[in-house]
C-alpha cells in the first residue's frame, strides 16, 4: 500500500512540475532579451524559477551565477522526487550527484589545460558543496595534473584519471578522460537498473539511456573522424560502452568516408530512423533532441515512477541548457533567429 501511494505521488508530482515548464511565449520573450541581467530578471519575475532566483540581484549577475542557480533548482527538484521514489530514488540521487561531480572535474581539466585553473573558483557551484565529497574549493587551486589527482585522492575518480597523466609535451587526453568518467557513471546506472527494477520499467529506462549513448557515440565518431581526423583506434577508445550498436556497425561508421556516409549508416538503425526524422543544422544536436522527445513521451505515457522521474530530470536539463544557450547567444550578440536554431525544445 505504501509503495503504491509513493508511486502515485511521484507520477503526479513529476507531471505537475513538468506542467510548469517554460512556454513557447516564454522562450520568445527570453530571445528578445539583450543581456544576461535581462534574462535573469525575466526568469525571476515570470517563470517557475522565481523562487530559486528570489535572493539574486539580477542587475549584476553573470552567466556562471545564473547557471549555478538553475542547476540548484534541478538538484532540489530531483531530491524532492527521489524522496517519494522508494525503490530506486536514493540510488538515482547518487547518480545525479556523480554526474555533477564529473561535470566539475571535466570543467577543471579544461581550465587547467588552458592555464586558467584559478578561474574555477569564480564559477564554483556552491549548491553542490553539501552534496559532494570532493573538495571543490581545492579544485580551484590546483596548478597541474598531479595536484588534481591528490585533490581527488579519496575518491574513485583518482583511479579513473591516473592512466591519463599528461605526456612529456603536457598534452591532456581530454576525450579519453571524458569517456572513462562517463563509462563509470553509466556502468553504475545500469547496475542500479538491473538490480532494482524489472519488466517494463527496466525496458523503458534502458531505452532512454541506451538510445542516448548510441547517438552520443555516433556524434563522437563524426567529430573525431571528420573534424579532428583521428585514427580508428583512438576513436574506438573514445566511445561509450552500454549502447545497442554492434561493434560491426560502429566499425562501419568509423570507416566511412564522410559525414553523409556516417549518417546513412545511422539511418539503418531503429534509433537512427527515429532521430533523423527531424531537421538538424549539425549532428551534435541529434542526441539531445532525441533524448528530449523520448523523455517527453515517457512523462506523458509511462506508468512507472522511476521512468517518469528520470524523464522529468532530463527534460528539465534540456530546458536549462536552452536557457544557457540563449544567454551565450546574447553574450556573443547572435541574432534571435540564430540562437533559436540551437535550442532543443523550441525546435522539437
Amino acid at each position: 500500500m505504501l509503495s503504491e501511494l509513493s508511486s502515485n505521488v511521484v507520477l503526479s508530482k513529476a507531471r505537475a512540475m513538468y506542467g510548469k515548464r517554460l512556454t513557447m511565449q516564454n522562450y520568445e520573450e527570453l530571445l528578445a532579451c539583450s543581456s544576461v541581467s535581462e534574462v535573469a530578471a525575466y526568469l525571476k519575475n515570470n517563470t517557475v524559477y522565481e523562487k530559486i532566483l528570489s535572493g539574486m540581484e539580477t542587475t549584476e549577475v553573470h552567466r556562471g551565477q545564473l547557471e549555478a542557480k538553475l542547476k540548484q533548482k534541478l538538484l532540489e527538484d530531483y531530491a524532492s522526487l527521489c524522496h517519494y521514489e522508494i525503490t530506486v530514488g536514493e540510488h538515482f540521487a547518487q547518480y545525479f550527484i556523480e554526474r555533477n561531480e564529473i561535470e566539475q572535474i571535466l570543467h577543471v581539466i579544461l581550465l587547467l589545460d588552458a592555464g586558467m585553473s584559478e578561474d574555477y573558483l569564480f564559477n564554483m557551484p556552491s549548491y553542490l558543496l553539501r552534496h559532494t565529497k570532493i573538495n571543490l574549493k581545492a579544485l580551484g587551486k590546483i596548478q597541474n595534473f598531479d595536484e588534481l589527482l591528490r585533490t581527488l585522492g579519496h575518491t574513485v575518480y583518482r583511479r579513473i584519471l591516473e592512466p591519463f597523466h599528461p605526456d612529456e609535451s603536457g598534452w591532456i587526453n581530454y576525450t579519453g578522460i571524458e569517456s572513462a568518467l562517463y563509462a563509470y557513471l553509466y556502468r553504475n546506472m545500469f547496475r542500479i537498473i538491473k538490480k532494482h527494477t524489472h519488466g517494463e520499467t527496466t525496458k523503458q529506462l534502458n531505452d532512454i539511456l541506451k538510445s542516448y549513448i548510441d547517438l552520443i557515440n555516433f556524434t563522437r565518431i563524426v567529430r573525431l573522424k571528420i573534424s579532428y581526423h583521428e585514427q580508428p583506434e583512438f576513436i574506438k577508445k573514445a566511445l561509450l560502452p552500454y549502447g545497442t550498436f554492434s561493434e560491426h556497425l560502429l566499425d562501419k561508421m568509423i570507416a566511412a568516408k564522410n559525414e553523409e556516409e556516417i549518417l546513412s549508416i545511422l539511418g539503418t538503425t531503429e534509433i537512427g530512423k527515429r532521430a533523423l526524422k527531424f531537421e538538424h543544422d549539425y549532428v551534435g544536436e541529434i542526441p539531445r533532441r532525441m533524448n528530449f522527445r523520448n523523455c517527453r513521451h515517457y512523462i506523458d505515457f509511462s506508468t512507472h515512477p522511476s521512468v517518469v522521474l528520470i524523464s522529468y530530470i532530463f527534460t528539465s536539463e534540456a530546458e536549462i541548457n536552452d536557457i544557457i544557450t540563449i544567454v551565450e547567444g546574447i553574450r556573443y550578440q547572435l541574432a534571435a533567429d540564430e540562437i533559436r536554431k540551437l535550442l532543443v525544445i523550441v525546435n522539437d
